[in-house]
């Protein structure tokens, strides 16, 4: 896989996790920076970093099953490994200032 074909990969997976969203908050999980690594491998499979807004979310198999599924409805992507992490805790600087402005906060 040239570099190319995995930027343009990336961006692809960039997009689709741009769809998901947690019920709770009308702003994409991405913009709110819960995505921490996306990472497509040679064999065309992809490691995902993400976390939640806070540990107990009650939507976290809803969101993390929706990533998979839209990562893997991708041409050419053969499986995802979805890593959930904590670390570094996620917070409010994380989110895309598109997402500041759309929750009021700028």
């Amino acid at each position: 896989m040239t570099q190319e074909e995995k930027t343009q990969i990336e961006e692809r997976i960039v997009d689709v996790i741009k769809t998901v969203y947690d019920p709770e908050i009308p702003v994409n999980i991405y913009d709110l920076g819960m995505i921490y690594k996306i990472d497509v491998k040679d064999d065309y499979t992809v490691d995902v970093d993400m976390t939640f807004t806070a540990p107990s979310c009650p939507a976290a198999d809803f969101i993390l099953d929706d990533v998979r599924t839209k990562i893997e409805s991708l041409d050419k992507i053969k499986g995802s490994n979805i890593n959930l992490v904590f670390e570094p805790a996620w917070d409010q600087s994380m989110m895309s200032e598109e997402a500041r402005i759309e929750l009021g906060m700028d």
